[in-house]
């Protein structure tokens, strides 16, 4: 298990340790009929770094936002930490998605609101409604901020517009929001798919970092299996709704590829630098 050095270096707290993941025999079919899961079992331990790899339809968006409850299991339990997500509603869904970090493709940052204002957001589901709607922030809120801001290198631009940032720095402004969070997991659904190949390198160190110095539970969808064997720890292999490689990550090999992805490598196929 990860120490957490750099949060006590600047005085501050987690709020609570690194949780756990299970998927038990989880299936999720949605209304269409679509089968996206089938009989998911895994065990992700508290403070791993995991990347999903996959085609596009494997099922590894599906797989990562049942984590948080915004996919639920049509059958099959998933637990966090202390929390059965299966079932959960309303205010305890929302308690524990104030645990659980999240990171889109998109960013879904404020564009015309500052850095500081964006990440300050992380900070929502531990502040009062009332608060919230008037703005009102403590010392604590405004040194997690700072702080998350410092960590993934984007402290000088804390008063600079979302909307004037490149992708690359809104991805790691993104990062910065959901370590303000203080969560006890963090998910990434493909964080760098619309970022050039040193931006995808830069960000996906920005995760491995955090989940080292922190010792915070990462799970990230990618669609390169060599970021995958360059960043994680451990990788899991998903074709058609079905788990098909489970192991670490620096020994999946291009055999490995060619069983998740049902054909040869190709060039095309890796990031490069």
């Amino acid at each position: 298990m990860h120490t957490q050095p750099q949060l006590a270096e600047a005085g501050i707290t987690p709020a609570s340790a690194s949780w756990a993941i299970t998927l038990d025999d989880v299936s999720v079919t949605y209304a269409n009929g679509t089968r996206a899961l089938s009989g998911v079992s895994l065990s992700i331990a508290a403070g791993e770094m995991v990347a999903i790899v996959g085609l596009s339809g494997s099922g590894k968006s599906t797989l990562i936002r049942t984590i948080n409850g915004l996919v639920p299991a049509t059958s099959g339990t998933v637990t966090v930490g202390p929390h059965v997500v299966t079932g959960l509603r309303g205010r305890h869904l929302r308690r524990l998605r104030g645990h659980i970090g999240m990171i889109f493709q998109g960013f879904n940052l404020a564009d015309r609101a500052n850095v500081y204002r964006n990440v300050l957001v992380g900070r929502f589901a531990h502040t009062p409604t009332l608060k919230t709607l008037l703005g009102l922030t403590t010392a604590r809120d405004r040194d997690l901020a700072l702080h998350a801001l410092d960590k993934v290198g984007m402290l000088e631009k804390v008063w600079i517009r979302a909307g004037q940032l490149s992708g690359g720095q809104k991805q790691r402004v993104a990062i910065a929001r959901a370590l303000t969070q203080q969560p006890s997991v963090m998910l990434a659904d493909e964080p760098v798919a619309s970022l050039d190949p040193p931006t995808a390198h830069a960000v996906m160190d920005d995760l491995r970092r955090v989940n080292r110095d922190e010792g915070l539970t990462v799970l990230v969808n990618i669609h390169l299996m060599d970021l995958a064997r360059q960043y994680a720890d451990r990788m899991i292999g998903l074709r058609g709704g079905e788990v098909v490689y489970d192991g670490p990550a620096a020994d999946a090999t291009d055999a490995d590829f060619e069983q998740i992805y049902g054909r040869a490598i190709r060039p095309a196929d890796r990031l490069g630098e």
